[in-house]
């Protein structure tokens, strides 16, 4: 346990206190810049100012690292990185410290529309995207005043990135969306509350697959407590979900208020503990147990093969051998157990989803036709059903399937019974967008994605494949760049977990439908998911262009398998 000491009111780590002090005149100082953005095309009209930074001890010949601060000059950062580059207590680093947009009035007696909340409260890709495509390049384009070219390098472990207020919750965002490009973070009285969904992150901390970003937290007791949240109380919070995820987090809370005073004074001390051990590279947690009962530590996503146009409906059969369609292209290939990938079907007719059955036959739904067919060994294919302008389908074991057909303009979403000798009904109407479906281990559930919404549908089966007591069960978590989750494949694990393709990656439910993992996919896409390989513990992922595998300590459970009970959820 860390020692707390009280010094002149602030509660503190030990250790961790450095009050500002002025600059010895021995110590090189950097030059600062400044520079005006205008011609953004992420926050269209925007102009703003930035300043750029460039230590004495740059030399171009190598990339510098980067610190990026949001609201300009803060903690007097450029006095602070002269003392500590000099001491060599941190590495040589460009700073680029940027004002908020404002979209100026169209006429003189008119407010200025200023976008701080929306780039800096907001969770999304979109600021971090504006900083590596628009600003930064253009910080690049930037000579010193001694004519020094500015190199950048590209490393996330070399970059850092922080701010206040507003401002800290926005490099965390930005290191949380792009841990490849920002890996450490300096947060000052962050604002994780309720104005534009950042109370979601002691939540969604909990639940990810843990990122390698260290995170640097002050905060006060005397901060604000306001309609959107307690900035105190989430602080701790994050804090708090930061260190039952496992990140590389500190912190120092003290009794302060909504100001930068604090901040000024622990700066030196914090940036100093960012970036310790550099340039070895920041760790990333084990994540929950709920995670490290999935994930293998140090198993991470592998490619099998990219290139396709868009790629769906993964289904392994009793080998372990893994198929999948490429929609566009009309085609099906197979993925050997030895890696190898094959064309399996020249033609699909635009096949979607697909399943195996009990007699070792790959089912799929072949769009295009507005049929379901059935494909042999050798390919061949033998029509089960007609008139299902399908999407997914599962295999029960004793032959029966189930499909999901999206509506299409005032027609309905409905969900099809094929009995295993071809007579066919519709079994559910009346989502939005009907999709994904799976069964549970046991056969005694059916699961339907509903894509435009954040809910997976769960219906009990009757014996004669009608569907009774639906409900709208799983619950998931939809990202700040759309209005739903975007619910795609699934699959279940024969402990009773439902994995979930969606906007954020794989969202993994428990039985009670509660989300409680996140699995990112490494290029951000994902449409459908199996279990394959030998043992059924490798998880195959279409994620648009490209196929990727993971190998976890689940088994999955295959449809066409008798069925098997799984124990009872904890509650």
């Amino acid at each position: 346990m860390r020692r707390r000491i009280v010094f002149r009111g602030l509660i503190v780590i030990a250790g961790m206190l450095a009050a500002a002090s002025a600059q010895a005149a021995d110590v090189p100082r950097g030059d600062v810049m400044k520079f005006s953005f205008d011609h953004s095309k992420i926050f269209p009209g925007t102009v703003r100012d930035y300043w750029i930074y460039v230590p004495k001890q740059y030399d171009p010949a190598r990339p510098a690292c980067l610190h990026v601060n949001q609201d300009g000059i803060q903690f007097k950062a450029p006095q602070v990185f002269d003392e500590l580059i000099a001491k060599k207590e941190m590495p040589v680093v460009i700073g680029v410290f940027v004002m908020h947009g404002r979209v100026k009035a169209p006429v003189k007696d008119a407010v200025d529309r200023f976008n701080r909340s929306y780039e800096y409260d907001g969770l999304g890709d979109a600021y971090v995207r504006f900083l590596l495509e628009e600003l930064l390049p253009e910080v690049e384009t930037k000579t010193a005043p001694d004519g020094r070219p500015i190199r950048l390098s590209k490393k996330g472990d070399d970059r850092s990135i922080g701010g206040s207020s507003s401002g800290a919750i926005c490099a965390f965002t930005a290191a949380w969306e792009r841990p490849d490009s920002f890996r450490r973070v300096f947060s000052s009285v962050g604002t994780y509350v309720g104005l534009r969904g950042g109370n979601a992150y002691p939540t969604l901390i909990r639940k990810f697959e843990p990122k390698p970003i260290r995170v640097f937290l002050q905060d006060g007791d005397h901060d604000l407590n306001i309609y959107g949240g307690d900035w105190w109380m989430a602080n701790q919070e994050m804090e708090r979900s930061l260190v039952f995820a496992g990140y590389e987090v500190n912190h120092v809370w003290g009794t302060g208020g909504h100001n930068g005073q604090h901040a000024g004074q622990i700066y030196a001390d914090a940036t100093r503990w960012l970036w310790k051990d550099w340039p070895k590279p920041v760790s990333a947690g084990l994540g929950s147990s709920q995670l490290r009962d999935i994930l293998i530590p140090g198993e991470g996503w592998q490619l099998v093969a990219e290139g396709f146009k868009f790629t769906e409906g993964p289904a392994a059969n009793a080998r372990g051998e893994v198929f999948f369609n490429d929609i566009p292209n009309k085609k099906a290939h197979k993925i050997g157990l030895d890696g190898a990938v094959s064309e399996f079907v020249a033609d699909t007719k635009s096949a979607n989803g697909q399943a195996f059955g009990p007699d070792g036959k790959l089912y799929a739904v072949a769009t295009g036709a507005e049929q379901v067919v059935a494909y042999d060994d050798a390919g061949a294919t033998t029509v089960i059903a007609e008139g299902i302008r399908g999407n997914d389908l599962v295999v029960k074991h004793d032959g029966g399937i189930y499909v999901t057909q999206p509506g299409r303009g005032v027609e309905p979403s409905q969900v099809w019974f094929v009995a295993p000798k071809g007579k066919k009904k519709v079994v559910d109407t009346g989502l939005k967008f009907a999709n994904g479906v799976t069964l549970s281990p046991d056969q005694t559930l059916l699961y339907v994605a509903e894509s435009r919404s954040h809910w997976v549908y769960s219906y009990q089966i009757q014996a004669d494949g009608s569907l009774a007591y639906k409900q709208r069960y799983d619950d998931l978590h939809v990202p700040d760049s759309a209005d739903d989750a975007g619910a795609d494949g699934m699959r279940t694990d024969r402990d009773g977990r439902l994995y979930v393709a969606t906007r954020l990656g794989i969202q993994v439910c428990d039985q009670p439908g509660r989300v409680n993992c996140i699995i990112p996919t490494p290029n951000g896409r994902i449409a459908n998911l199996c279990f394959g390989g030998p043992d059924f513990n490798v998880i195959f992922a279409t994620c648009g262009d490209r196929v990727y595998k993971r190998k976890v300590k689940t088994r999955g459970a295959n449809a066409w398998e008798p069925p098997n009970r799984p124990a009872n959820p904890h509650l």
